[in-house]
């Protein structure tokens, strides 16, 4: 019985999300043609946020977020997060306080409408191109220059492991040194128990926690410090994850 409820919700949640996110691409359609890019952002941000205001709770899966507190006012950060399911889309754009920009791949954009709007915050990489990769850090650093956030998945793909965490890569840790911003680790709790790990078409309902740990400094730190600025992160974000576990 559960099986069929399950499958049935994940019908309910993917007609929602395909009716809802019609007037808000045309909305962000509207600013990315007419605002300035600085207006543009704001008002993509305002609209991802207004969109998962209303669409978490209508499928039962309502967000709270702990540690908002930690961002300064006029400071911008590269943000790390966990990365377990499809579901953590959603929510970690939105949730982060401000206009941010996130690295995303390019077959994202090939989605229609869901693309769009996607792509209209992210910064696209191919993945499997260097030269690709290499402009990526680039448009990161811009977007950090311009006072947006950095909304990035340090594991580069979903934890299909049993680790809290799967091992970091180095972009995001990099991009921070180079810009000398500070990093805010961000924990994402409860959404790998709203989408089944293998079976398809399959979902459950599930509380979601959105926490944000305080800053972590770069400044005087170099590119060689990369990777034990990496684990420093990477501890603080395991240990917090363990401690807080029975969110999930």
């Amino acid at each position: 019985m559960k099986d069929i409820l399950a499958r049935i919700y994940f019908i309910y949640g993917m007609l929602l999300f395909a009716i809802t996110m019609i007037p808000v691409a045309f909305i962000i359609f509207l600013f990315r043609t007419f605002a300035s890019q600085r207006t543009a952002s704001k008002a993509i941000q305002t609209s991802f946020q207004i969109w998962m205001g209303f669409y978490m709770p209508a499928i039962f899966c309502p967000v709270k977020h702990v540690g908002r507190e930690n961002f300064r006012k006029g400071q911008n950060y590269v943000v790390t997060l966990n990365h377990n399911t499809l579901a953590d889309v959603p929510v970690s754009s939105p949730g982060i306080p401000g206009p941010n920009r996130t690295l995303a791949k390019v077959e994202m954009s090939k989605i229609p409408v869901f693309g769009y709007i996607y792509t209209s915050g992210s910064i696209l990489v191919t993945r499997q191109d260097a030269q690709s990769r290499a402009e990526s850090y680039g448009k990161m650093q811009h977007a950090l220059e311009q006072g947006l956030h950095l909304c990035l998945f340090p594991e580069g793909t979903r934890n299909k492991t049993n680790e809290p965490l799967a091992r970091f890569y180095d972009g995001a840790f990099k991009v921070a040194i180079m810009a000398q911003k500070p990093i805010i680790p961000g924990l994402i709790f409860g959404t790998k128990s709203i989408l089944h790990p293998t079976k398809k078409m399959w979902a459950w309902p599930h509380r979601i926690e959105f926490h944000f740990l305080p800053e972590i400094s770069t400044q005087g730190l170099q590119v060689e410090d990369t990777d034990q600025l990496k684990q420093q992160v990477y501890q603080v974000m395991k240990n917090h994850y363990v401690a807080n576990k029975h969110l999930i």
